[in-house]
C-alpha cells in the first residue's frame, strides 16, 4: 500500500456526514506535520493551508464532508454492534478503494494533500531567495458542508477567501471516454423553488363557492412546461438547463375544495442564464419562492484551462478533453466570487452517493500527478 492509498483510506474511514471536525482535524494535523505551510481551521470547519507569497494565487480545492452512508458502509463496532459512531467500512479490491466518500471526494483530497506537500518541498529545495520574488501563493482548501449547499465555501468566501485560480477536485473522469480524466470548464447550477398557490375553501358539493388552489397550481405547472430553458455553448458542447416539477402537495379532505397547494421545482441552471420561472406569478393567487440557488460555473480563462489540460495529458496515456459537468460543485460559489475555476478529479459518473461508492487507485495516482503538475507549472511561471 503506497502513501496515497493509505492516506485516502484513513480519510474515508472517518465518519463525516453529520460532523466533519474529526476529518478536518486529520487533514490539519497531516499538513502541520508534513509541510511548513500556514494551516488554519476556521469556525465553519474548513481547513485552509497557504505556502508562498506573491500577487497571484492558485488553490487546490476539495471537501471532507460526505452524504449519509448506506448501512453496508458502516464498519462493525468493537462489540459487534453497528452504530452511527463506528468508522466507515473501507475495502480494497480489484484496484479500487471502496467506502463512503472515496469518490466524493476524500480520494481527491488525499491526492491534493500530497501534491501540495511535494510542491512546497520542491520550492524549498530550489532555495529561491526572497530577492528573486515568489512566483505566487499555493493554497490547499478542504471545505466542510459542500453536501449541504456549499456551507463551508460560502463561509470561507465571506471571510475573504479569494484565490485567483482554483482546481476543484470533483469528478471529471470518464466524460469524454471511459477512464479518461478530463478537465471540466463549466457545470450546471441548481435552483430549487416552491410554487405556492392560494385559493378559497368551500364544500366540494359547491365548488363554485370556492377558488380551487390545486387548479391554480396546475395552471402554474402548465406555464412552467411552456418555458424553454436556456442553452449555452461551452467547449464545443451545448449545456442545456431544465425545469422539472418534482412534488405536489395540496388539499385536506376528499370533500373540501383546497385553499392551498404547493409544487416543488428542480431547475438546472447554466452559466449566465436563468429560466423566467417568475412567469407563473401572472396567475392569480400564485407566487414563487426560491429555496436554494447553487450557482453554475464557467471558466473565464482559456489559457488556464489549457494549462490544466496539458497537465492532465502528461499524467495519463490517453488524451483528455475539455468537458462540461451536469452537477453543481463548490466551483460555482468560487466562480461567482471571482475565482477562475476548472473541475478535475478522479470520480466517475454514477459513483458518488451510491451504496458501493469507490474510486480507482490508479486514477487517484494519476490525479496526484495532475495536481502536482498544475501546481509546479504555476510555481515555475
Amino acid at each position: 500500500m503506497n502513501e496515497l492509498d493509505r492516506l485516502a483510506a484513513d480519510l474515508v474511514a472517518i465518519p463525516s456526514h453529520e460532523d466533519e471536525r474529526e476529518a478536518g482535524r486529520l487533514i490539519a494535523e497531516w499538513l502541520a506535520e508534513e509541510t511548513t505551510a500556514s494551516v488554519r481551521v476556521d469556525d465553519a470547519g474548513n481547513v485552509i493551508a497557504r505556502t508562498g507569497d506573491g500577487d497571484r494565487s492558485l488553490a487546490l480545492v476539495g471537501h471532507h464532508d460526505v452524504v449519509p452512508p448506506d448501512d453496508a458502509q458502516i464498519a462493525e463496532a468493537a462489540d459487534g454492534d453497528e452504530d452511527d459512531t463506528a468508522e466507515y467500512a473501507v475495502e480494497r479490491r480489484d484496484g479500487r478503494l471502496y467506502g463512503r466518500g472515496s469518490a466524493d471526494m476524500k480520494g481527491a483530497v488525499a491526492a491534493m494533500l500530497l501534491a501540495f506537500r511535494d510542491c512546497e518541498a520542491r520550492r524549498a529545495s530550489e532555495h529561491r531567495p526572497e530577492a528573486d520574488g515568489q512566483p505566487g501563493e499555493l493554497i490547499l482548501a478542504s471545505f466542510a458542508g459542500e453536501e449541504q449547499g456549499g456551507v463551508g465555501a460560502r463561509a470561507a468566501i465571506d471571510e475573504g477567501f479569494a484565490p485567483d485560480y482554483a482546481v476543484v477536485g470533483e469528478g471529471s473522469t470518464g466524460y469524454s471516454a471511459p477512464s479518461v480524466t478530463d478537465v471540466a470548464v463549466a457545470h450546471k447550477g441548481r435552483r430549487a423553488s416552491t410554487i405556492r398557490a392560494s385559493g378559497t375553501s368551500s364544500h366540494a358539493s359547491s365548488p363554485e363557492e370556492g377558488e380551487n388552489a390545486i387548479y391554480r397550481a396546475t395552471d402554474a405547472v402548465d406555464e412552467l412546461r411552456a418555458i424553454e430553458p436556456p442553452t449555452v455553448e461551452v467547449a464545443g458542447e451545448e449545456l442545456s438547463g431544465s425545469l422539472v416539477a418534482t412534488e405536489i402537495d395540496g388539499g385536506t379532505a376528499w370533500n373540501v375544495v383546497p385553499d392551498a397547494c404547493e409544487v416543488t421545482v428542480d431547475e438546472r441552471t447554466v452559466p449566465g442564464e436563468r429560466a423566467p420561472i417568475e412567469r407563473v406569478e401572472s396567475i392569480p393567487g400564485v407566487g414563487v419562492e426560491i429555496e436554494q440557488d447553487l450557482p453554475p460555473m464557467r471558466c473565464d480563462d482559456d489559457a488556464f484551462a489549457e494549462a490544466v489540460l496539458d497537465a492532465a495529458a502528461e499524467a495519463q496515456d490517453t488524451t483528455p478533453e475539455l468537458v462540461t459537468k451536469p452537477h453543481a460543485t463548490d466551483a460555482g460559489w468560487l466562480a461567482q466570487a471571482g475565482t477562475t475555476c476548472v473541475v478535475c478529479g478522479p470520480a466517475e459518473p454514477g459513483e458518488a452517493h451510491t451504496a458501493d461508492e469507490s474510486v480507482s487507485l490508479d486514477v487517484l495516482e494519476r490525479c496526484y500527478e495532475l495536481y502536482r503538475g498544475v501546481s509546479e507549472r504555476w510555481l515555475a511561471e
